[in-house]
């Protein structure tokens, strides 16, 4: 009857107005109801009228203003301000009229003669920017290691985001020319992109960036977003170079493998396009800006001749001396920076540093008119090699046919791939070899040039000869080989600073666990826990556990290689590693944490990798255990700081607790906790009952509701009959739970602060 009589009064006027909308009324509570009475007739009507569960047409309408109410009457400023007032925004100031011009953060003016607008009328020039789940995490997130994204996040409801409108179209318009992603979340329809973001109000704005999340907090006007942009791009991505330092930042291309670029303009700031074209570019190219107003830049741009009329682009490859290309322009486009950077990523003969440049340098044959032959130079880096890697480079200057590429390895550092090509194990270095990649496994047809490589011109002779003959007789490559992947030589500086914490190692197996420990300070722990394969016939197979410990967080996070899926990073939750696992984590971040005991850590912990595996892909989700015989009296004090969390832990059991309160001590492992260090608030996952009721229990959070007595009776005996075998049941439902915390619906428990980790229960 209640749901009717919402109905009825909801959708009376499709498009009235937010102001218009009774909270109170929405939720069905009376204006002296009490925050706990509001949250439950928010939970209730949230559940009943969710769009995946609710199949009424109107039902996404029923479920925003459901929403909108609930924040404003949750918000006890807001719900003054409403009750004073009569006002639903937080940016709308007392006493303002309804009528004509509503200012938005006093930046920009919006005439309300235009809430008259279809309802499905979204705006046009944003529906090429929606965002949905899955292409944002397939196409959008992997995008943002080689470009920012300015995301809105609004919904058809939200009346202040038409206000933004003017200055939203304006940046984009500006941004977007210059490299900058753009996305539109709807909050009403991609609730789940929107937790995953941590955006739960409209509007918002956000940038992302490496993966990372990072909310605007400014009036929204165009330089202000412009700004915002800037500063979510790397500091010291582009080097400021003057006439005391340009000569040292062309010559460093050997160590650092990649051409120069410089870049000439009169602005004091480094120019936003070429900030963006730096960091899209990071991995291929070095950049440098010089300040053309400076007396101190003076002998640079006289020695380069350049022209102080409009901005210059200099690229520079092994010659220091002389750039390879340049380009001028007095409105410099983005497009034109693409195609100049992208022609000249590599310099003329790069060195072999890991499998991506081998991969990009010297393609798989496609077709017989796009092939490549790569011409090699395996060599090594002592003095002695100088002159004939000199010469080799001057040959690749003086050949420059699309169809040759030109790159050299040092024999010590690519070992696998020299011993390969070199089967005369006694052949005296340097050696040229021609290669064509024939699959992307690594097989290649190749040939040995005789007489090694000095640089000589009878050297040069021969090797010209051998490439002519090539170009006539493809089959002159006789030899096939399967060349193994390359080292990845860029990782070699952080790999060798966390070898440093496993200089002492011990392995021991059990059954069921394997693990490797290294001999430094054990409290900073991080499990990788390999998820189950499932075979052709559907069966899973056998999980296997392996312990790193590390000495710094910052050793785990550079030692560790982006995910293969096949894993799931767990760490423990611990005094040390507390403040940045939960205290400091980043808004729109939570941390997920098992509470797991010593005897039931195994079991829990393999089961735990398998219900979250499917979101382990998500970036805002990070993963830990906390040892409840170490850190009971926490568990505690956190329960004690959110009553319903208490009541909804254990109903009845006050009643049960006959031995008095210092003699119970509450259960908790199997539980779940989804920690949001910023917003302060948790969800609870209950875990399912083992023994006697195991396949008829349920976990609270899941379905809502409170167990009765018995049942929690039950629980307490079940406790003491359970076996290592049944343990694993209490993460039955966990999935499930995850889904829910995902799409935003769990309740969630507010505590003013976070308790401390710093004391460790006693045992007994």
């Amino acid at each position: 009857m209640k749901a009717l009589l919402l109905l009825l009064v909801l959708a009376a006027d499709p498009l009235v107005g937010a102001s218009d909308v009774d909270p109170y009324r929405v939720l069905g509570v009376s204006r002296r109801a009490s925050q706990a009475e509001i949250k439950k007739a928010y939970k209730q009507l949230a559940r009943e009228w969710h769009p995946d569960k609710n199949k009424d047409p109107k039902a996404e309408d029923m479920f925003i203003k459901i929403s909108k109410s609930y924040e404003i009457l949750s918000n006890e400023e807001r719900r003054a301000n409403y009750d004073q007032y009569g006002q639903m925004e937080e940016n709308q100031r007392p006493h303002q009229p309804h009528q004509g011009f509503h200012s938005f953060h006093s930046s920009f003016h919006f005439d309300e003669s235009f809430f008259h607008f279809s309802r499905s009328g979204r705006d046009f020039a944003d529906s090429k920017y929606m965002l949905h789940f899955a292409q944002f995490n397939s196409e959008v997130l992997p995008d943002s290691y080689q470009r920012p994204y300015l995301i809105k996040i609004t919904s058809e409801w939200c009346f202040t985001c038409i206000h933004m409108e003017p200055v939203w179209k304006e940046t984009v318009q500006e941004l977007e020319a210059l490299g900058v992603g753009i996305g539109v979340v709807d909050i009403g329809y991609e609730r789940r992109l929107a937790n995953q973001l941590g955006a739960h109000r409209t509007p918002s704005i956000l940038g992302l960036i490496n993966g990372k999340v990072t909310f605007f907090h400014y009036a929204v006007v165009r330089e202000h977003l412009r700004q915002f942009v800037e500063s979510l791009l790397p500091q010291r991505q582009v080097e400021k170079v003057m006439d005391s330092s340009y000569r040292q930042f062309l010559d460093r291309w050997p160590e650092e493998n990649k051409p120069s670029v410089l870049m000439f303009d009169r602005r004091a700031e480094t120019p936003l396009l070429f900030k963006l074209a730096a960091f899209a570019y990071k991995d291929y190219v070095r950049f440098g800006y010089v300040d053309q107003g400076l007396t101190e830049t003076t002998e640079v741009q006289r020695r380069f001749s350049v022209n102080t009329l409009a901005p210059t682009m200099l690229l520079f490859k092994e010659n220091a001396e002389k750039p390879a290309d340049v380009i001028q322009a007095r409105a410099m486009k983005r497009p034109i920076v693409d195609e100049f950077i992208s022609n000249n990523r590599f310099l003329q003969v790069p060195r072999l540093v890991n499998q991506k440049l081998f991969d990009e340098l010297c393609p798989v044959k496609q077709f017989h008119r796009r092939r490549k032959y790569c011409v090699l130079l395996i060599t090594s880096e002592d003095d002695a090699f100088t002159s004939g890697n000199s010469a080799f480079r001057s040959f690749a200057a003086s050949n420059t046919k699309e169809v040759l590429r030109f790159a050299y390895v040092y024999q010590h550092q690519q070992k696998p791939l020299c011993d390969t090509l070199l089967q005369d194990r006694n052949t005296i270095l340097p050696q040229v070899v021609i290669l064509e990649r024939r699959s992307a496994a690594g097989k290649v047809v190749y040939k040995e040039v005789m007489g090694g490589w000095n640089g000589s011109e009878e050297d040069q002779r021969l090797l010209q000869e051998e490439l002519e003959l090539l170009q006539k007789e493809p089959a002159f490559l006789s030899l096939e080989v399967t060349l193994p992947e390359l080292n990845n030589e860029l990782a070699a500086v952080s790999s060798a600073a966390c070898s440093e914490t496993a200089l002492f190692t011990s392995i021991y197996q059990t059954p069921s666990l394997q693990t490797v420990v290294t001999g430094t300070v054990p409290p900073l722990g991080t499990l990788r826990v390999k998820c189950p394969a499932q075979g052709h016939d559907g069966s899973n197979w056998d999980l296997n556990l392996g312990l790193l410990v590390h000495r710094t967080i910052g050793c785990v996070l550079s030692c560790s290689r982006p995910p293969k899926k096949n894993f799931v990073e767990v760490t423990e939750l611990t005094d040390i590693t507390y403040i940045s696992n939960l205290v400091r984590l980043k808004p729109g971040h939570i941390n997920v944490v098992l509470v797991l005991s010593n005897a039931a850590k195994q079991a829990l912990l393999k089961k735990f990798a398998k219900e979250v595996f499917s979101f382990s892909g998500t970036q805002t989700l990070h993963y830990s255990f906390l040892n409840v015989d170490k850190h009971q009296r926490w568990m505690d004090s956190l329960l004690e700081l959110s009553p319903e969390a208490i009541l909804a832990e254990q109903p009845g059991e006050e009643d049960d607790d006959e031995g008095g309160a210092d003699d119970y001590r509450r259960d908790y492992t199997g539980h779940v906790l989804a920690l949001n260090g910023h917003k302060k608030y948790f969800c609870l996952f209950k875990p399912v009952f083992t023994g006697e009721e195991a396949e008829s229990s349920r976990s609270s959070d899941e379905d809502g509701g409170a167990r009765s007595r018995s049942r929690s009776r039950s629980r307490s005996s079940s406790r003491s009959r359970s076996t290592t075998i049944q343990i694993h049941h209490k993460l039955d439902r966990l999935s499930l739970w995850m889904e829910r915390l995902m799409e935003g619906t769990l309740p969630r428990h507010y505590v003013p602060s976070w308790p401390g980790l710093d004391k460790i229960t006693p045992e007994g």
